[in-house]
């Protein structure tokens, strides 16, 4: 039987044990980037409460790439001295934490730039030059190090959600016609000059990817395109693949395909199952839907997956893995979203368990 609170080890990285927090934005960065004293006593307090592996809420790597109000940035030296101390309050309390790496695209509205031209509701994005895109991979390059002198233990790179790297990797908003577009081989392009870039960058340090196992927007990106994605990063030695899901333009009705029927209460399971299979011996961590305890570990016994993510879980109850291993069974969180009230504007912080709850 397979131990969840038994330490496992990603690339020569120890961490306590096989729980992991996925990156969930605190939303309640300064205007300039830097993190707020909250910030860091939240990551704290989950360090505190158990967590193996933390990754930090994302970062966006330069100044364009900025997705939303109260994000905090590694796109410049200035916003090293407080994640140090985010990184030194986890490694206080016996934490592991990554920093994760990313980059709006047409997400940042005052310079809607993506893989190419791409409308939604009442905009439209341009195109990115080749110069552009080369930049963006040289920014991801230096966010990395920058992630490496801030204390963080690794980094990872999103390459999901509707972000750059994953509209890069979609049919819907890839249109290019030159090498980074077109066949699945070139729109994955970005994604892996920007994992050999981080790994040229980071030495021996884990370097993780999250990536989509399908966008749910007809044949966007679907997870026969995943598998081949996650399979070129197996190759290049990837230390972590972290499966999720939802690009640009994602239909809620086309969740239900992600799913398997072993395991109703995870989103991906399914297209995870397929993942898994072809990556092998690579480390994946599944997020989205874990309720019990007796389902996590069950995933874990069965191969499906290494590494148990969760993310609005830990909003409720940031010492929820000293809870199950003391004999709770299943998470608290009612999944309500009420933690988004006031997205950008203030921390996120569980309506119903009270500001406490995400402290």
């Amino acid at each position: 039987m397979v131990d969840l609170f038994a330490p496992y080890t990603i690339r020569d990285l120890q961490v306590r044990n096989r729980f992991m927090r996925s990156a969930t934005t605190s939303a309640y960065a300064r205007e300039d980037g830097t993190v707020h004293q909250e910030i860091i006593a939240l990551y704290r307090g989950l360090a505190r409460g158990g967590v193996g592996l933390i990754v930090k809420g994302h970062l966006y790597v330069s100044e364009d790439g900025k997705a939303h109000r109260g994000m905090a940035g590694i796109s410049s030296d200035i916003h090293i001295p407080g994640l140090r101390r985010l990184t030194d309050a986890v490694h206080e309390e016996g934490g592991h934490i990554f920093a994760q790496l990313n980059h709006a695209g047409v997400v940042y509205e005052p310079d809607r730039k993506g893989p190419s031209r791409y409308a939604e509701d009442d905009w439209v994005a341009r195109e990115m030059t080749e110069d552009e895109i080369w930049g963006v991979v040289e920014a991801f390059g230096d966010a990395s190090e920058r992630a490496l002198a801030a204390g963080f233990d690794g980094v990872q790179i999103h390459g999901a959600h509707g972000y750059l790297i994953s509209q890069f990797l979609s049919r819907r908003v890839n249109r290019r016609e030159d090498e980074w577009g077109g066949s699945l081989e070139n729109r994955m392009r970005l994604l892996l000059e920007v994992y050999d870039e981080v790994r040229g960058r980071t030495g021996n340090s884990p370097v993780a990817v999250k990536i989509n196992c399908d966008d749910f927007n007809g044949d966007a990106f679907t997870v026969e395109d995943s598998v081949e994605v996650a399979k070129a990063l197996s190759d290049r030695g990837v230390d972590l693949i972290e499966i999720s899901g939802g690009g640009r333009g994602a239909r809620p009705e086309e969740r239900g395909r992600a799913q398997d029927p072993e395991f109703p209460e995870l989103a991906f399971a399914g297209h995870a199952k397929q993942i898994k299979k072809a990556v092998g011996r690579t480390p994946v961590a599944l997020v989205n839907g874990f309720t019990w305890l007796s389902t996590m570990r069950r995933v874990v016994e069965l191969g499906l997956v290494d590494v148990v993510s969760l993310s609005r879980p830990f909003i409720r109850e940031p010492d929820l893995v000293k809870r199950l291993e003391g004999g709770q069974e299943r998470v608290s969180c009612e999944r309500c979203d009420a933690c988004r009230a006031s997205f950008g504007v203030e921390m996120l912080w569980c309506r119903l368990e009270g500001r406490g709850g995400a402290s």
